[in-house]
C-alpha cells in the first residue's frame, strides 16, 4: 500500500505524477529548526545524497553552543546549509535558494537570508499562538503580508508524520519526532536526490530499535509520496552531477579529514601515536574519529584535562611515538607551557587547534580564526614553532601530514590551525593513492655521537642541514640523556646558566624554525599579470575570496588570489609577491592579525578587512570589497599617470 497525500500508510514511494522539471545548475538549501529537530542529521543526509548524486558540494552547520536551548526561541535554533553544484563550487552558499523552517523561530532567525522570490517551507503545525509570540511575531507572519515577496508552501509536517507512523503503535510524541524525515523526504523528492541510501542509513543507525529505524523509514517515504501527491508542488529540480576529476570520492568533514591524515602519518612515519586530549567543542570529533582506529597502532587518551593530555603526548614523543592533542583556542591557552617545553626539549609534536569564537569560553559553536598571535607568541620567553593550517575541509587530510613532516624532519611542536568552519563543513574528498603519500620515516638516534672524541651521546647535536638534534629512545644503551625544561648546554644537553649558551640556544631554535622547508606561495591570476590588486587570506577564508574573485573576474575585473598554508615560517617568496602588486587586501574573522604579521615583517601596506560574526565571510560580501579597492586603485593609477 502506498502512502496516501496525507501521510498515512506504510509501504513504498508512491507512483511519479506529472510535474514540471527545471534544471538548474547549482541550489541552497537550509534546514533550521528547534535543537532538538535533527536539523543537523537531515542536512548530512541530504549532502549525503548529493555526495553519491555526484554533485560538489559544500555545507555550514550551525547550532547553539547549549546541549538543549530554550525550545521554540531564536538562541535554540539550530540549522544546517548545503550547496551543491554541477560544477566546482567552494562555500556553502550566500543565501539559500530554498528554507525550510520548522517552527516560528527558525522562520525569524533566516529569512532575513533568503532572497526574494526564494522558497520557504514551513511546518504550519508549529505556528500556534504561543510560538508566534514567543518570539516576537505581532502576527502570524503566514497569514499576513510579510512573506508575500517569497514563494511559500505551507505543510502541516507535524499532522502528516503522525498520521504517517498512526499504525506503528508509536506515541504521539515519538510520532513526531520523525517530522524531520519527512521534511528530508519532501526535498529528496523536489530535487530527485536517492533515496535507497537513506533508508539503509536509518535502519541501520537504529539497528537496535527496528520499531524506530521503521518509523522514520515511513515519514521519510510520507514526505516523498507529500510532494508526489499533493498539488502544492508544481514543479521539480535537477541537478546534474559535476564534472569532477577522475578517481574515488567520499564525502568528508575538516575533522574526520584530520583524524584520517594523523592515521596517514602514522603509517607513513612507521610510528605509533598517541593523541593525548581532552573533549572541546569543535575540536572533540577528531578524538572520537581516532578512536575507532587502534588497528593502526593509535593509541587515545581522553585525559582529566587539557594539560594532562598534552602532556601525555609529549611523554609519548619523547618514548619514541608520535605525539598529537587536539584542542580549542581556550585549551591552547592551558597547553601553552607544555607546548614551550616541547620547544625546550626539541621533541616531535602536532598540536590541533581548532579554532572558535573567543575570548574566554566566547562562542564555543561558532567559527573564528582569532588565534594565530596566541599561536605565534603564546608562550613565554622565545618559544617560535612552525604553524600550518589548512584551506578546505578535505586539505585537513594533507595539512596533517605536512605537520608530522615538520614536527618529525626539524623535531619540534607543530601548530595546526583549523577552524570551526573547516571543522564542521563537508566537502567531496578524491581519496588519495596510498602509495602517493609521502615518506615521514625518520631515524633514531643508535649510537654514540659526542664531538670531543668521548664515547658519550650528546642529545643537542645538530643536523647540519635541519638544525634538529638527535632523538633517542629511552633506554637505548649508551644513550643516556638529561631532559627537561631547564637551559640546555648546546651540544651536552647539560643544564647551562651561561648567558652565552642561552643566546647561542635561542638563536639555533629560531633558526631551526625559520630554515623548516615550505613550498613557495602560488598565484591565481587569470589576467595574465593585468591584476594590481591581490587577495590574500589564510583558513577557511579561501573559499569566499575564491568565489568572490570569481565573482570580480566575470563582471571584468582583474585579481589575482594568493592562499597561505604555511604561516610560520612564512613562504620565501611572499615577500616579491606581495611587492609586486599595488594593493593586497587580507580578509581575516579577527582583527587583523595577519595583516599585522606582514606588514611587521615586509613594511608594505595592507588593506585589512575583518569579521568576527562568528560566521564565515560571504562571497557577495568580499566581491563588494574588492570591487571597491580595484576601482580605488585604478583611480590612483590614473593620477599617477597623469
Amino acid at each position: 500500500m502506498s502512502t496516501s497525500a496525507n501521510g498515512s500508510g506504510n509501504g513504498a514511494l508512491s507512483a511519479s505524477r506529472p510535474t514540471e522539471v527545471s534544471q538548474l545548475d547549482r541550489v541552497v538549501i537550509r534546514f533550521a529548526g528547534d535543537s532538538g529537530d535533527g536539523m543537523q542529521l537531515t542536512g548530512d543526509r541530504f549532502t549525503s545524497e548529493a555526495a553519491a548524486f555526484g554533485n560538489d558540494l559544500s555545507t555550514m552547520p550551525n547550532f547553539p553552543a547549549e546541549i538543549r536551548a530554550p525550545q521554540g526561541t531564536i538562541p535554540g535554533v539550530s540549522s544546517f546549509q548545503v550547496h551543491f553544484a554541477d560544477y566546482d563550487i567552494l562555500t556553502p552558499g550566500d543565501r539559500p535558494d530554498v528554507l525550510v523552517a520548522m517552527n516560528p523561530a527558525a522562520l525569524k532567525a533566516n529569512v532575513a537570508d533568503v532572497p526574494r522570490s526564494g522558497t520557504i517551507i514551513v511546518n504550519t503545525d508549529e505556528f500556534t499562538k504561543r510560538n508566534i509570540a514567543k518570539v516576537g511575531y505581532d502576527a502570524d507572519p503566514l497569514e499576513d503580508d510579510s512573506l508575500s515577496a517569497f514563494e511559500v508552501h505551507r505543510v502541516a509536517m507535524s499532522t502528516l508524520t503522525r498520521g504517517a507512523l498512526e499504525e506503528t503503535g508509536l506515541s504521539k510524541k515519538d510520532a513526531e519526532r520523525a517530522k524531520n524525515m519527512f521534511a528530508l523526504g519532501l526535498l529528496s523528492w523536489m530535487y530527485h536526490r536517492p533515496t535507497e541510501g537513506t533508508e539503509r542509513f536509518l535502519r541501520e543507525k537504529f539497528a537496535k530499535k527496528p520499531d524506530i529505524a521503521e518509523a522514520n523509514v515511513l515519514a521519510f517515504r510520507a514526505g516523498w509520496n507529500y510532494g508526489e501527491t499533493t498539488e502544492s508542488f508544481a514543479t521539480t529540480f535537477e541537478v546534474a552531477p559535476a564534472k569532477l576529476a577522475p578517481g574515488t570520492y567520499r564525502q568528508i568533514t575538516g575533522n574526520a579529514a584530520l583524524a584520517y591524515g594523523i592515521v596517514a602519518a602514522g603509517q607513513q612515519s612507521g610510528l605509533p601515536i598517541l593523541l593525548g586530549t581532552y573533549p572541546i567543542t569543535p575540536a572533540s570529533d577528531v578524538l572520537h574519529e581516532l578512536s575507532k582506529h587502534k588497528n593502526f597502532d593509535i593509541m587515545t587518551f581522553q585525559a582529566e584535562d587539557e594539560i594532562a593530555g598534552i602532556g601525555a603526548a609529549l611523554g609519548a614523543s619523547y618514548g619514541g611515538a608520535l605525539g598529537v592533542t587536539s584542542t580549542s583556542g581556550p585549551g591552547v591557552a592551558l597547553k601553552s607551557e607544555t607546548i614551550g617545553l616541547g620547544v625546550m626539549t626539541e621533541l616531535p609534536l602536532v598540536v590541533i587547534d581548532v579554532q572558535r569564537g573567543g575570548p574566554s569560553t566566547g562562542l564555543p559553536t561558532k567559527t573564528e580564526q582569532a588565534d594565530l598571535l596566541q599561536a605565534m607568541f603564546g608562550r613565554n620567553g622565545e618559544s617560535p614553532v612552525p604553524i600550518v593550517a589548512p584551506a578546505t575541509p578535505g586539505d585537513c587530510f594533507d595539512i596533517a601530514l605536512e605537520a608530522t613532516r615538520i614536527a618529525l624532519t626539524y623535531r619540534t611542536p607543530v601548530l595546526l590551525l583549523s577552524d570551526g568552519a573547516i571543522a564542521n563543513g563537508s566537502e567531496p574528498w578524491l581519496v588519495p593513492d596510498a602509495s602517493s603519500l609521502p615518506d615521514l620515516r625518520t631515524q633514531f638516534a643508535s649510537e654514540p655521537n659526542a664531538t670531543d672524541g668521548s664515547d658519550e651521546f650528546w642529545p643537542y647535536v645538530r643536523d647540519p642541514e635541519t638544525l634538529a638534534r638527535a632523538w633517542a629512545i629511552p633506554g637505548t644503551a649508551g644513550l643516556q640523556h638529561r631532559i627537561g625544561g631547564l637551559e640546555k648546554q648546546d651540544g651536552t644537553g647539560n643544564i647551562s646558566y651561561d648567558p652565552d649558551n642561552h643566546d647561542k640556544m635561542v638563536r639555533l631554535r629560531q633558526a631551526k624554525i625559520d630554515g623548516v622547508d615550505v613550498p613557495d606561495i602560488e598565484v591565481d591570476d587569470p589576467s595574465g599579470g593585468q591584476a594590481r590588486v591581490l587577495a590574500l587570506g589564510w583558513g577557511s577564508t579561501y573559499g569566499p575570496i575564491g568565489a568572490a574573485c570569481r565573482r570580480v573576474r566575470k563582471a571584468g575585473m582583474p585579481i589575482a588570489q594568493a592562499h597561505l598554508r604555511y604561516l610560520n615560517p612564512m613562504p620565501k617568496n611572499l615577500g616579491d609577491v606581495l611587492a609586486s602588486y599595488d594593493t593586497v587586501v587580507v580578509p581575516e574573522m579577527n582583527l587583523g592579525q595577519l595583516a599585522m604579521l606582514l606588514r611587521a615583517k615586509f613594511l608594505i601596506d595592507i588593506h585589512s578587512y575583518t569579521k568576527v560574526a562568528g560566521l564565515p565571510f560571504k562571497a557577495e560580501e568580499l566581491q563588494g570589497v574588492f570591487t571597491d579597492t580595484i576601482t580605488g586603485a585604478s583611480n590612483r593609477t590614473k593620477e599617477v599617470a597623469k
